[in-house]
């Protein structure tokens, strides 16, 4: 299995510790995730250092109206380690508002026009600003992976534009029905699943810190929506991890 998005730097135990119980769990690959430069140098240092480790790259929609944003170029350069396997997160977040939206929305064009010019896939953060998401990713002719998907009034933009979709932790929570019935509904050649790691830990998990183990139960959860065995699905999204991020 996979968890194809955690913030292993964010987590209290070190990255060798947490792959360790995920290993454990069945989970032998992990996709960490930048969302500063400084984050983004400690995922590439995760997967340099523990067998299995993919790094994504990015400065988050709330860095927008901080010094990381003016610092795309050292971000390209980190992009072009063999462990970089995407751009992101990136986004925009209109609900909590911590940098300006049009400075965000520069951030986001930035980062995708990094993507374009180095063939990667776009890791895409979203929260409640799903219509000025849409807009900007129409012209962008590259992989998209909706991450940690809580929109589903942007389903029908996900399927017709073929987006990876990837659940987290809260698509196990008992009030989430909505986003199970959105599963049910993704290709099985597109969804994808994820912890989020240190955040949003599963129902059987739910008040403690997540972590990569933790992605079983929503590849359980994903399962039990989809009408599918677990065991193959988790064979489903590894597939579609490799092709969704050129992994080797």
């Amino acid at each position: 299995m996979i968890d194809t998005h955690a913030h292993l730097d964010a987590c209290a135990d070190p990255p060798a510790v947490l792959l360790s119980r995920a290993r454990e769990a069945g989970v032998g690959r992990v996709i960490t995730v930048g969302t500063t430069i400084e984050s983004c140098r400690a995922a590439l240092e995760a997967a340099d250092r523990n067998e299995g480790v993919y790094a994504t790259l990015g400065v988050h929609p709330h860095e927008a109206r901080g010094g990381d944003a003016g610092r795309l170029e050292e971000l390209r350069a980190l992009l072009g380690h063999e462990c970089a396997v995407a751009v992101g997160e990136t986004g925009l977040d209109f609900f909590r508002d911590y940098a300006p939206r049009d400075a965000q929305l520069q951030l986001f064009e930035q980062q995708l026009g990094l993507a374009s010019e180095l063939g990667k896939a776009v890791v895409i953060h979203t929260r409640d600003a799903d219509a000025d998401v849409a807009a900007a990713l129409a012209g962008f002719e590259g992989t998209v992976v909706l991450h940690c998907f809580s929109s589903p009034q942007l389903l029908p933009v996900a399927l017709e534009r073929r987006y990876y979709v990837s659940f987290a932790g809260n698509v196990t929570f008992p009030k989430a029905e909505e986003l199970r019935t959105a599963a049910a509904q993704i290709p099985a050649d597109r969804v994808l699943a994820e912890t989020d790691s240190p955040y949003l830990a599963p129902q059987p998990r739910r008040g403690r810190p997540n972590e990569p183990a933790n992605v079983v139960h929503t590849i359980a959860a994903l399962a039990a929506a989809r009408g599918e065995e677990p065991a193959e699905l988790a064979r489903q999204i590894d597939r579609n991890a490799d092709a969704a991020f050129s992994l080797r």
